[in-house]
């Protein structure tokens, strides 16, 4: 078969700069010398010579690219890799360049054809018999001219008089309240009509879905207008809302637009199933409208394609007057990229991906209701499910759109305590809760599309739309099974999450006032407190100070703790400062232990920096008693040991025939107490006396099972233990054991017990110096050793001074 050589060579040229713009590795491997030549955020010169096709390429690619190359890293918003039925719509823009330089003749024959074949093809694909179509990029476009169509029919002076005519008589549009934010403000303001021509009708309140038109109240509404000396104009329907994917009643709200001879658009994702043989009754009702947006771009994966307004009407003047029609050949081009698609996938082939996208809806739908504290739906307030509320009302069960959320009762859900106040917040905890599951969701399993909304009844839910990604995504069965497996871990750590918020905030009052609990209603976690550290003699900048100091140096510690939980700042633009975020946690978590050990640490970092901050001091004073009880004791020594032996010769002598054991001891500075110790028990246990502390505080720790990570109680519920886990958690306890007073531990996994508090708060604080405070207290203790090994003739000399 025979092919234009120019066409050819548009096909190669396609394929060439889909290869080199696709190519995303290959300019990213390259060195650094050479991305640094090849910057291009700075707009140059036109080059006068001019460029290759390659070097243009090239260029564009970079652009594309730019922040990767600049992070030396690959991003993770990738270019979405467009199949073969992409390529062919990327081929058709192409190739309208092409035929738009043909002979005129020509050109309008072959946009007569390819306009032509593309309607027909649409109207028997979606049951939409007898109708026009217009392609249009923007998706409100074909509103905008179907609304400018009604306008000249329904005001047969309006071509000659312009908008003189409206004022008589003004103009009334209808929409539905869960339609397309936005939508009818930009009808008003692409047709020039004021914002009270635009009626918004409220919908469902008592009977059927919340997110459906109330058809009763629409037509009290629509008499009022009459009644007003209004026209209602026209009524827009949605067969899919934007948010939740209902179907308005599109069957009764056509027979009121027959009565009121009113225009009926029908927009919405739902159109899609109408190419299926097993529609449901409430979309097939869409055949009877008067016109009908589509978008196929979206639905079968087809990049840069139209979309396409389908309508009714008999006056192909008007239709050129309102711009649905054009007598320029050119613009009917807009449909050769869709043209070259739906041959290239063939009647099967858009019928299999529409059918595809409803078979991941239906799995993921009954996959939900087996998962316990999700609901699909809240349509109406009774305790049945979204499936059966939709048999109620509508046969909705074909609809592609699954919206769910997680949601369990935050009263019933805490173990006990009051929770008076608490739950007035609820809505915006779990709306919380299901924006970060949202937000999972896409991390883990991106693939599968779901993406986060926000609606005014449910609050905020996750939605799956597939037929608006899985085409573009790839979405497969497998892709569902993962969301469902992925929900079923993440579901049990919200509602533990959720039964411990009450514990959380109870524990944190306990600690009143060092702990402070922060409500935050928009954290998806246990919650958020604040350590205060004790402020006495402080102004209210140092205090502030201080405590972004101890915030910052607690953080820190707990996100080096061996646990699964998560501690960070909270929100990027919270409205609490200082204040320490705790994220999900799993039912074997102990709060108790959990807020004793954030207390606990928050008390060491206050106590170690107010002990640097007075160690100048405390060792200066360290000092001096050292060298009064030196010196106390070498006179003691002097009177014990006798003259004699304090002679040179004759002490050796006497020290060599009877020697004696002296009970002189050196001393050790605590610099925690600023106290002077004996080293009689170092020296008898070879250990020191302050190391009694470590082994309280570490009490609850070493009773941990090897493996078992902090605040986890042991039980079954807890985690089983990797051979990994359990080795690191034996070696962090050995090291715990034997650890040096330069070394830093590990905070105490519980608070001591009542009796362990007599205990010296200086023994805990000796174990948290800083490692720069350490050559003070070994310099210390060396010198009094020192001066006890010392000659007797030394000795006497010492004393005296």
């Amino acid at each position: 078969m025979m092919v234009d050589s120019t066409l050819a060579q548009v096909g190669k040229n396609l394929s060439e700069a889909m290869r080199i713009l696709e190519d995303g590795q290959g300019e990213l491997e390259a060195g650094p010398e050479r991305r640094r030549f090849s910057r291009t955020s700075i707009p140059g010169p036109l080059q006068g010579d001019g460029q290759d096709v390659a070097t243009i390429l090239h260029l564009v690619h970079n652009l594309i690219h730019e922040e990767e190359e600049e992070e030396e890293r690959p991003s993770q918003h990738r270019m979405q890799n467009v199949g073969e039925q992409g390529h062919m719509a990327l081929l058709g823009h192409s190739l309208a360049a092409y035929i738009s330089v043909l002979d005129r003749e020509r050109l309008r024959k072959l946009t007569t054809r390819i306009l032509s074949d593309t309607t027909l093809w649409l109207c028997r694909l979606f049951r939409y018999e007898n109708a026009s179509a217009y392609f249009h990029e923007d998706d409100r476009d074909g509103l905008v001219k179907v609304c400018r169509l009604v306008i000249h029919a329904r005001y047969e002076e309006y071509a000659s008089e312009g908008y003189a005519v409206l004022s008589s008589k003004q103009p009334v549009i209808y929409q539905s309240a869960s339609g397309r934010p936005g939508l009818g403000q930009h009808l008003c303001s692409q047709l020039g009509l004021p914002l009270s021509s635009l009626c918004t009708v409220p919908c469902n309140t008592i009977f059927g879905s919340q997110h459906q038109m109330d058809v009763a109240l629409l037509d009290k509404l629509i008499k009022e207008d009459v009644e007003a000396g209004k026209l209602p104009l026209l009524l827009i329907a949605n067969a899919g809302t934007p948010g939740a994917g209902h179907t308005d009643k599109l069957g009764r709200l056509k027979d009121l637009c027959d009565q009121y001879s009113m225009w009926l658009h029908v927009e919405g994702v739902n159109l899609a199933t109408l190419a299926l043989g097993q529609a449901s009754s409430a979309i097939t009702a869409a055949n009877r409208s008067d016109s009908m947006t589509l978008t196929p771009g979206q639905w079968l994966g087809l990049p840069a394609v139209t979309a396409v307004t389908l309508y009714r009407h008999e006056d192909p003047a008007l239709s050129l007057a309102a711009g649905l029609t054009s007598s320029q050949p050119v613009a009917k081009l807009r449909a050769l990229p869709l043209w070259l698609s739906l041959q290239y996938l063939g009647h099967n082939g858009i019928v299999q991906k529409i059918r595809h996208a409803t078979a991941l809806s239906q799995q993921l739908l009954q996959k939900l209701k087996t998962l316990a504290s999700i609901k699909t739906s809240d349509v109406l307030e009774t305790e049945i499910s979204f499936v059966e509320a939709l048999s109620m009302v509508e046969d909705e069960l074909s609809s592609p759109v699954v919206l769910f959320k997680f949601s369990q009762e935050m009263s019933a859900a805490s173990s006990g305590g009051s929770v008076e106040g608490y739950c007035a917040g609820e809505k915006e905890v779990l709306d919380a809760f299901n924006r970060w599951l949202g937000e999972q969701l896409v991390q883990l399993v991106p693939t599968s599309g779901v993406d986060v909304v926000e609606l005014e009844d449910e609050g905020t839910c996750v939605r799956f739309s597939p037929l608006l990604t899985s085409a573009v995504l790839g979405t497969q069965q497998g892709d569902v099974e993962e969301l469902v497996e992925r929900l079923s871990e993440l579901v049990p750590m919200m509602s533990s999450t959720v039964c411990l918020r009450q514990d959380f905030r109870e524990e944190t009052h306990r600690h009143a006032p060092s702990l402070m609990y922060i409500e935050e209603l928009s954290w998806p976690g246990l919650g958020a407190v604040r350590y205060e550290p004790r402020a006495e003699g402080m102004d209210e900048c140092r205090r502030k100070q201080e405590l972004e100091k101890i915030s910052a140096e607690l953080l820190k510690k707990l996100q080096e703790l061996d646990t699964d939980i998560i501690f960070c700042t909270g929100p990027e633009f919270g409205t609490e400062e200082h204040c320490i975020f705790v994220g999900m946690v799993t039912e074997d978590v102990d709060v108790s232990e959990l807020v004793d050990t954030i207390a606990s640490l928050g008390r060491d970092i206050e106590e170690s920096g107010r002990l640097l901050e007075n160690m100048t001091e405390v060792v200066r004073k360290g000092i001096l008693e050292a060298e009064l009880q030196l010196q106390k004791a070498n006179e003691e020594k002097l009177m014990e040991e006798g003259l004699m032996r304090q002679l040179p010769l004759v002490g050796s002598v006497l020290n060599w025939f009877s020697p004696v054991q002296s009970s002189i001891k050196g001393r050790t500075f605590n610099l925690a107490a600023g106290s002077l110790d004996s080293t009689e028990v170092t020296y008898s246990t070879k250990a020191q006396a302050g190391r009694l502390s470590l082994q309280d505080t570490t009490t609850s720790s070493s009773k941990r099972v090897p493996g078992q990570r902090l605040f986890r109680r042991s039980g079954p519920g807890s985690d089983s233990f990797s051979e990994t886990s359990s080795i690191g958690q034996a070696e962090e306890i050995t090291r715990e054991g034997s650890t040096t007073l330069s070394s830093s531990i590990h905070p105490p996994a519980s608070p001591p017990a009542p009796e362990e508090d007599s205990h010296s708060a200086s023994d805990a604080v000796q174990e948290k110096v800083p490692e720069s405070s350490v050559p003070v207290d070994t310099q210390v203790e060396a010198e009094v050793s020192s001066e006890e090994r010392q000659p007797e003739g030394q000795e006497v000399e010492q004393s005296r001074r």
